[in-house]
């Protein structure tokens, strides 16, 4: 079975992003053509990229790196859960994938984004950024708003509407994760 990463992408005290990580799976449960789970960045206490060899290489010296490699190893696909800060995403996240090469290689990735501009500067950014580590991204996204999808910018209140964009940005990340798990199995 298909195993796909609810990757939750903020580590800041009172982020919205668990809450929103939390809805995405929820909607994810009612599915039978994937195994999904939500995964925490916060919960790998990673630090600034410290390796001293480029993740391309593969020689991981720190505990947490291979911790966090094996994890990230373990799915086919990821839905990445990401604020926007200052046009982009949060620098937690773009760490968290810097530290890491192959284990993204040849998976596919959707996204859901929040922010006053409902995320989507976030989201160019990270799709500039997936292509590097070879993650094909969808191009169904979820965008959500503080003004509209957030009770007084902090309560996640979704409007309804948004969970059919979640199904259709999950049928594309499952399509895609199907096909190049194919592809990384005959590379083997």
């Amino acid at each position: 079975m298909l195993r796909i990463a609810i990757i939750i992408g903020s580590t800041r005290p009172g982020r919205k992003a668990e809450a929103v990580a939390k809805w995405v799976y929820e909607i994810a449960q009612n599915r039978s053509d994937a195994e999904f789970e939500l995964v925490d960045i916060k919960d790998f206490d990673l630090p600034l990229l410290d390796e001293p060899v480029s993740p391309i290489m593969g020689q991981y010296t720190h505990q947490h790196t291979k911790i966090w490699s094996a994890k990230i190893a373990s799915f086919d696909a990821y839905v990445f859960v990401t604020p926007e800060y200052n046009h982009g995403t949060s620098g937690a996240l773009k760490n968290a994938i810097d530290f890491l090469y192959h284990e993204w290689v040849n998976k596919a990735a959707g996204f859901v984004s929040y922010g006053g501009a409902a995320g989507t500067r976030a989201v160019e950014q990270l799709r500039l950024v997936l292509a590097e580590v070879q993650i094909a991204t969808v191009r169904n996204q979820v965008l959500l708003s503080l003004f509209t999808d957030f009770e007084n910018f902090s309560v996640f209140k979704p409007a309804p509407q948004h969970e059919k964009s979640v199904n259709a940005m999950l049928e594309q990340v499952t399509a895609w994760g199907s096909a190049l798990k194919t592809l990384r199995e005959k590379q083997k």
